[in-house]
């Protein structure tokens, strides 16, 4: 229990961390541009453009850090002290004050949100600004003298006597071993203290010194991860083989590193293999040379040439470091996928593995638990919300608007940061260690939790949600379609005799899986001639992006959007399974297979929600021991 708390508390320490680096990145790529471009050894040296480089990362840099650290702790007045205090560190050192910025800003926040407490209730009305605005003003003014005394020599002098460690293990040969810390702590969401934090300071000192750092390379480096999901790719199984390519390209050509670690947690023995590859990757870079003259932010291979020194020997040294990173990486990770023991790795087990790495609840058990309360009626936005509402939250919602859209619904899906996310938002998805921040912004909100932005069955639960409410609640379908039943229904009496016919109702039937007993419904609506063949594999394909399962032991599948042209004229079948069949952790007793054409699917849905709104009905149904009473029960309705 204490190893599982302390592991929670370092990963949270690591997020909050990463929350003040992540929404300034764009700043840091400015910066690493201007260096790149205008320095004496970049593309198009000049001495008067190069003058921004040094002041971008001893003040803009630190500032946007400490601004954004105490922001996050008491939103706008927290950032403004946090800026305050942020420039005493500053002026109190010699070296960029990254790692004092994300000290000194949260607690420049805290003071402030601490004083602001303390006088709630206390100030006479017409002397809110002035207590506000001096308030601030002194606190801040305090915190950066503490800080230019105190903070500032400190950390200058932490970092000269880290200077000194690397260069002792530089000499003797022993920096690959950094990488035993390193991989290991970019998974607990470290990765952007370590690089910015700590190694960024200390490289922008030997910069000035050799014009180059291998520093900048030690964390952000992207062999090690590409190792991981190479060998997935080729020996994963299920839902992380799938999505594997995809996180492969976002992780080296897009930087994000985040979007592997999910797949080493789900086989915590891959920690060795990122721990070899970043050794390989390290002792490489050290035999040849290689290094950078400006931090890689993101880490992304194309960051990485961006920002190498231009000579040859430097790109096929940087290069190297990053091929043989992920070649050992990929050769110790196909070898624990092939050895060990390998099931199904879809997310959701893979989101359980984290959880329990981490020391949580499942975030299969969190969403839509019993304290979260039901949806909010009339949704209209769903926002995915990440540290700087850039990277994995992007990908989250760019995945989920395909599969609204692909359901035909009319909602908008965006992104943003937690820090920017609205007082009014209605649904939030973020990763789970990011909920409780999330709830704390947005509390009346209805927040879901995911394991990994880039596939989560979570997507697939929230438009079933959203389509069919929980509890069976289909009212809205059955006005609609009662508002389409026909005038005259006497001249209908035909047709609706022909949706349901006695030989296509199936009692006492039994299936091994969910996947048998659609095929069998399928296959049932092919011969009474509603559908033609290819609608058995559309039903397939329906129920993998949105479950069928409706509630109250029955299901309805039916085809895609894009199937309709193989429905050739409307109808359903019945089949009654006793002893149910599960369909995604529910048990199902009743299957009702569905063919729609010009809208007539919309009578068939009113009869049978009608029907099955009733848990009488549904007893009667699985009890009948002819389809003639099926038939009845539903022709009452």
């Amino acid at each position: 229990m204490a190893q599982s708390n302390i592991k929670v508390a370092v990963q949270k320490f690591g997020n909050f961390l990463s929350s003040m680096v992540m929404p300034n990145i764009s700043a840091f790529i400015a910066w690493g541009l201007i260096t790149a471009l205008f320095i004496p050894t970049g593309f198009f040296p000049n001495e008067s453009l190069a003058k921004m480089v040094g002041p971008m990362v001893t003040y803009l840099l630190p500032i946007l850090i400490g601004y954004t650290g105490g922001k996050l702790v008491h939103e706008q007045r927290g950032a403004v002290v946090g800026a305050i205090a942020t420039m005493g560190v500053i002026a109190g050192a010699d070296i960029p004050m990254f790692l004092g910025a994300m000290i000194i800003g949260p607690l420049g926040g805290w003071v402030i949100k601490k004083f602001d407490q303390m006088m709630e209730g206390k100030v006479r009305a017409g002397f809110e600004m002035l207590v506000n605005n001096f308030s601030a003003g002194i606190l801040g003014a305090i915190l950066a003298i503490l800080a230019f005394l105190g903070v500032g020599p400190i950390i200058d002098a932490f970092t000269e006597w880290l200077v000194a460690g690397v260069d002792w293990l530089v000499g003797t040969g022993l920096l690959p071993l950094t990488s035993i810390l390193i991989e290991p702590a970019k998974v607990l969401f470290l990765n952007n203290a370590i690089n910015h934090g700590v190694l960024s300071p200390i490289g922008v000192e030997q910069v000035k010194q050799t014009g180059q750092s291998i520093l900048f390379l030690l964390e952000a480096n992207p062999g090690p991860g590409i190792g991981v999901l190479l060998a997935y790719m080729f020996f994963g199984k299920g839902t992380s083989k799938k999505s594997a390519p995809g996180a492969g390209i976002i992780h080296f050509f897009g930087g994000i590193h985040e979007i592997y670690f999910p797949y080493i947690l789900m086989r915590p023995m891959l920690f060795f293999a990122v721990i070899l590859g970043g050794m390989s990757g390290v002792f490489t870079l050290v035999l040849l040379g290689g290094g950078l003259f400006a931090p890689s932010s993101p880490g992304s291979i194309i960051a990485i040439t961006a920002v190498t020194p231009h000579h040859t020997s430097a790109y096929v040294a940087n290069f190297a470091g990053v091929f043989v990173a992920g070649a050992v990486s990929f050769i110790a990770s196909s070898f624990i996928l092939k050895t060990g023991k390998q099931g199904e790795d879809d997310i959701e087990a893979a989101a359980q593995k984290m959880q329990e790495m981490k020391g949580k609840k499942s975030s299969v058990s969190n969403v839509f638990a019993g304290d979260q309360g039901a949806l909010p009626d009339h949704v209209t936005k769903i926002i995915f919300a990440c540290d700087a509402g850039m990277g994995s939250s992007a990908m989250g919602a760019s995945l989920l608007r395909k599969k609204v859209k692909e359901a035909g619904m009319d909602l908008e899906v965006t992104n943003t940061a937690i820090s920017n996310l609205p007082a009014d938002a209605q649904i939030v998805i973020t990763q789970e260690e990011l909920t409780p921040r999330a709830r704390n912004k947005v509390p009346n909100a209805y927040h879901i939790s995911v394991g990994n932005f880039l596939s989560s069955p979570e997507y697939d639960k929230l438009i079933s949600e959203l389509q069919f409410p929980a509890n069976f609640e289909l009212h809205e379908i059955v006005e609609e379609a009662e508002e389409n039943v026909p005038d005259n229904q006497d001249e209908e009496l035909a047709h609706k005799e022909d949706l349901l016919r006695r030989e296509n109702i199936f009692l006492n039937q039994q299936f091994a899986n969910k996947e048998e007993a659609i095929r069998f419904t399928g296959r049932a609506l092919v011969n009474a001639g509603y559908v033609d063949e290819s609608y058995i594999e559309a039903m397939i394909e329906r129920d993998n992006i949105t479950s069928t399962y409706m509630g109250n032991d029955v299901a309805i599948p039916h085809g895609t959007e894009e199937a309709k042209k193989a429905v050739i004229k409307s109808g359903f079948t019945v089949v009654q399974v006793p002893n149910g069949v599960d369909f995604d952790g529910q048990k199902v007793r009743l299957i009702f297979g569905i063919a729609g054409k010009d809208g007539t699917h919309l009578e068939i849905l009113s009869g049978i929600a009608v029907t099955c709104s009733d848990m009488e009905n549904i007893e009667k149904m699985v009890e009948a021991d002819s389809a003639q009473t099926i038939i009845d029960i539903i022709g009452k309705k």
